[in-house]
């Protein structure tokens, strides 16, 4: 699975959530300010944040800390950071405590542990049950575990609050054919591009699927108009040319930009 599928930054953190660890004015500027050197010099707010957190700037300093970390490629520290002050607020907000854990599961994703980040994002869906991205990130993960059935059962989920999403059409398809469904995985991808017909991760998966059945006059089609929409050098043209090669699919799901998008276009 490509890593940038389930990168997070700091910038998921939407500025409504700052005044959920601030009481004064003055703690929610620091916050903000420590935050944006986070997303742009991770290294110098780490710091940063430790002097502020000794101070006093409790679960605000810590975030801080925690998405630095991140930003800086400390990915485990990080997690394990976002889930103690999930923990540490106690009962209180749980929309924000959501996200909190589903910050989590990005970075324990980004760490490698997928079975962790599942785990996290399990107890942010206990919640929010009604976050479509959440259901797609613990997806994600039980891909990444290569455990189809419950991946399906998340892309289910998310489709059924975002309706013929084609990003999230796509990844079920994927998630289909890996589990040896090919007719159902035909069937998402004929219906994502039926929403978007030039969407090349479409495309790719509608022609891995039509070369797992044995069609591979209609899965060169497919690979030879990703071709003429992408950069030569680009990863969907390898998948494409390795597919005209008669090469079965590698990746774990389609490799995209990051959560799929509100709406049923590419983005």
């Amino acid at each position: 699975m490509a890593a940038t599928l389930l990168s997070m930054t700091a910038s998921s953190v939407a500025a409504r959530d700052a005044g959920s660890f601030n009481t004064t004015a003055d703690n929610l500027q620091r916050y903000q300010e420590c935050m944006s050197l986070a997303r742009q010099e991770p290294l110098r707010a780490l710091p940063m944040a430790e002097k502020w957190k000794g101070q006093g700037g409790g679960l605000g300093a810590r975030h801080c800390k925690a998405i630095a970390m991140f930003e800086a490629g400390r990915h485990t520290e990080a997690a394990t950071e976002l889930e103690a002050i999930a923990r540490d607020m106690g009962q209180a907000r749980p929309g924000l405590r959501a996200e909190l854990w589903a910050q989590a599961g990005q970075a324990w994703s980004a760490a490698g542990q997928a079975t962790k980040a599942a785990a996290a994002q399990s107890r942010a869906l206990d919640l929010k049950a009604d976050d479509a991205d959440l259901w797609v990130d613990r997806g994600l993960s039980y891909a990444t575990l290569r455990d189809w059935p419950r991946a399906v059962s998340d892309f289910d989920r998310a489709l059924t609050l975002r309706p013929k999403n084609v990003d999230i059409l796509v990844l079920r398809s994927a998630a289909w054919r890996k589990a040896g469904h090919p007719d159902r995985a035909l069937a998402d991808a004929q219906l994502a591009l039926k929403v978007a017909p030039d969407n090349t991760r479409a495309l790719l998966e509608r022609g891995f699927t039509f070369l797992a059945r044995g069609d591979k006059v209609s899965a060169q089609a497919d690979f030879k108009k990703v071709l003429s929409l992408v950069p030569p050098d680009s990863e969907a043209a390898k998948r494409a040319q390795a597919g005209l090669d008669g090469e079965a699919d590698q990746t774990d799901v389609p490799p995209a930009g990051s959560r799929p998008a509100t709406s049923g276009a590419k983005r």
